[in-house]
């Protein structure tokens, strides 16, 4: 599903680039206005991705018309808001999850099974 929030972008009197998601209160960067982009989708795609693992209510995005860009940050040579779009399913297949092959007996497959055991979620908690 594709997910669509505003961003402030920023560009610091150095040249590099600041980006403000004001929804969320959540930042990144990047030396270049690309780099300041794909830093912002990594960073929106990690807030909402958190989010849906830990069942965290997200909220709507405000319209592009309603951000006030010297609300967040007020030490810049220039600022645009961009909005900034992410499907959060796929980017973390590529880049936040890996798919493991793990071998178990046949026994405890069934037993597991019969139980509605969630694989991932107890490799997860024995991991960490």
């Amino acid at each position: 599903m594709l997910s669509i929030y505003p961003a402030c972008f920023y560009k610091e009197k150095e040249g590099n680039y600041s980006v403000i998601f004001p929804v969320f209160g959540i930042a990144t960067c990047g030396d270049t206005i690309d780099e300041a982009m794909e830093m912002a989708v990594d960073c929106l795609a990690g807030y909402l991705y958190d989010a849906k693992i830990e069942n965290e209510e997200v909220p709507k995005p405000p319209k592009m018309e309603d951000i006030d860009i010297d609300a967040e940050y007020d030490e810049y040579e220039t600022a645009f808001v961009n909005m900034v779009t992410v499907d959060v399913d796929e980017y973390a297949k590529k880049h936040f999850e890996v798919q493991k092959t793990l071998t178990i007996p046949l026994w405890l497959n069934d037993l597991a099974v019969k139980e509605g055991v969630n694989f991932s979620q107890v490799l997860q908690k024995a991991l960490k």
